[in-house]
């Protein structure tokens, strides 16, 4: 019996026919118990009542899965990485939403997920989360990012300073709209739209990127993932927000966070034979000849 933990984003009546279709599918395989997250399942017994009638809800306190589905798109694959934690349960993304840069497959391939699931026919990747804390304040309850943190200015016209440190060590203080600290994985979002470098998701590095910085020297910066960093935002306003994968927290200026590599990795499944390369060219035209 393999035990699937499924979780999904309230945002999918486009797809209303194909999840009937696909956990009508799921329920009837006997070898296969599927359990869901309660907010998914409340939003699902208004689009689908039928299809997931009497279905099994899943807590905090029993999350415990052979395979973890994410229906929608790389924020609920974010959402769904945050609540398995440090479980190593594999997390597979099915893509209802635009972009959809973790997901595996897109959920309308319903007999090929369904074929993927039964038979374990999937490779695993370990990706490498970041973890924040500060000895000050208060902190989100799970404070690990499997993209990148971000720290931002408030709702101001005034810019953000942060000095950044990285293993005690002063490297520069950024002065602009914030500051973002990405893993490999989150490379190819925030960090990317800022200007950031792509990086191989097995890469041990990260990626230290400022955000509409307001002096051009200041570039993005690749450290060891084994490095300490340090910021400290200063700003006209009195608070600063840490965004952590969107999770996100005021705090008083003049705190010290600190970021390092996370005691545990997110298991991300992805496709046989589908590599870094092929994401990039399929979600992003990397290399695609547009004349």
């Amino acid at each position: 019996m393999k035990n699937i933990a499924i979780f999904g984003n309230s945002y999918q009546g486009a797809y209303a026919d194909t999840l009937s279709r696909f956990f009508s599918a799921l329920f009837d395989r006997p070898d296969v118990r599927i359990r869901f997250d309660r907010h998914y399942r409340d939003y699902l017994a208004g689009l689908i009542p039928d299809s997931i009638k009497d279905a099994d809800i899943i807590t905090d306190n029993d999350l415990c899965a052979d395979l973890a589905l994410s229906i929608g798109g790389d924020g609920t694959f974010l959402h769904t990485a945050n609540r398995i934690g440090n479980r190593q349960i594999p997390i597979m993304g099915l893509n209802s939403g635009h972009l959809g840069y973790l997901s595996a497959a897109p959920l309308t391939d319903i007999e090929t997920t369904i074929s993927l699931i039964e038979s374990g026919d999937y490779v695993i990747e370990a990706r490498t989360m970041l973890a924040a804390s500060c000895d000050s304040h208060k902190l989100p309850a799970r404070p690990y990012a499997l993209n990148e943190a971000a720290i931002l200015r408030q709702d101001t016209g005034s810019m953000i300073s942060v000095d950044t440190f990285v293993d005690g060590i002063p490297i520069a203080t950024y002065l602009g709209d914030g500051l973002i600290i990405s893993t490999p994985t989150g490379s190819t979002a925030y960090n990317l739209s800022a200007g950031g470098p792509i990086i191989a998701p097995n890469a041990s590095n990260w990626v230290i990127t400022p955000i509409a910085p307001h002096s051009l020297n200041m570039r993005p910066i690749v450290v060891g993932d084994d490095s300490v960093i340090e910021v400290i935002p200063r700003s006209r306003s009195n608070t600063f927000a840490i965004s952590l994968d969107g999770n996100t927290r005021n705090l008083p200026v003049g705190s010290r966070i600190r970021f390092s590599k996370a005691p545990f990795a997110t298991n991300v499944v992805r496709l046989p034979h589908h590599t870094f390369a092929d994401t990039l060219r399929s979600k992003l035209l990397w290399g695609v000849n547009l004349r």
